[in-house]
């Protein structure tokens, strides 16, 4: 079987990444971030009408057709972009919330294992919720996510689509990471110490080959539980891509040294990203518990096999 990407798929992914460049730059993000605009209605239109919330609708209904290693692949170049706004949500709701698949309409969802939810405030649906319920503001860890506390009683427990709710987050991670790499990479080539780029210290060498074969081992789980699906590879790519966003936005502070904790350097943003992803859909805990299952009952079929 061939994993390589078809032409169709690279010219997907280069024609996303050239339509956020174009909509989504630096300059955007910063003053998004300047002004707290974390959903940008007339961006959401338009990804809506580049079809990206119903990629994977039938062309009958008015879709893409498209299939979940090409979603994959769109979601990467979000989290690349560091794209806010609830992506995977509104995604998810195509084709049954009016307005998500044109854009239209902003869907959320109880993403986060509790009564706590993301863009609450900017939201016209929840999914699976049958109105969106009032909340309070809570203070957040990342400027462009806010968090809204509901009341227990308006939690409609897990959302559906969890997995591929969390496999479209893994992406949003894995590009983050791959950022990150290129982040670091570009600065410890241009920054200078002792008269030579600090890319030439073995130890900033170790922590940029760590970011990159971090985020190359997600991007293999990622891609793999694209294609097919299963839960327990699911949970394995979102565990790995989780660690490859976080672990790789801290390297890549320590290779910007002092100045990549400054609130003016994007790469507390992917830190901070990071660090809410992680929650969302599928957190560690019930990642590993749904990996564990997964493995114990493949040796107890493998035990079974063997005694027959």
């Amino acid at each position: 079987m061939d994993f390589r990407l078809s032409e169709d798929q690279r010219a997907l992914r280069a024609g996303v990444r050239e339509l956020l460049a174009g909509r989504y730059g630096r300059e955007a993000l910063r003053k998004a971030v300047d002004t707290g605009a974390a959903v940008d209605r007339a961006l959401w239109r338009e990804l809506g009408e580049a079809g990206f919330f119903a990629l994977r609708l039938p062309e009958s209904a008015g879709g893409v057709g498209l299939g979940l290693p090409e979603a994959v692949l769109v979601f990467e170049e979000a989290g690349r972009a560091l794209l806010p706004g609830p992506l995977v949500a509104t995604h998810l709701a195509a084709g049954t919330v009016p307005g998500a698949a044109e854009g239209t309409a902003v869907v959320t969802a109880f993403d986060l294992g509790g009564p706590l939810v993301a863009y609450l405030g900017e939201a016209d649906a929840v999914l699976g919720a049958e109105a969106v319920p009032a909340g309070d503001p809570v203070r957040p860890v990342d400027p462009l996510t806010p968090l809204h506390s509901v009341a227990a009683s308006a939690y409609a427990g897990v959302p559906p689509y969890r997995d591929t709710g969390a496999l479209l987050t893994a992406a949003l991670q894995l590009g983050s990471a791959l950022r990150t790499v290129e982040l670091a990479v570009d600065h410890a080539r241009g920054r200078e110490q002792f008269g030579q780029p600090i890319g030439a210290f073995q130890a900033v060498k170790h922590l940029c080959a760590q970011m990159l074969v971090r985020a190359e081992v997600a991007r293999t789980a990622l891609y793999a539980a694209a294609v097919t699906g299963d839960a327990g590879e699911v949970a394995a790519a979102k565990l790995l891509a989780d660690e490859a966003a976080v672990r790789n936005a801290r390297d890549c502070l320590q290779v910007h040294g002092g100045m990549g904790f400054t609130w003016e350097a994007d790469v507390h943003l992917h830190l901070k990203r990071a660090w809410v992803r992680a929650g969302q859909w599928l957190g560690a805990a019930e990642a590993e518990e749904l990996l564990a299952e997964g493995l114990i009952g493949s040796s107890e079929e493998s035990c079974e096999d063997s005694r027959v």
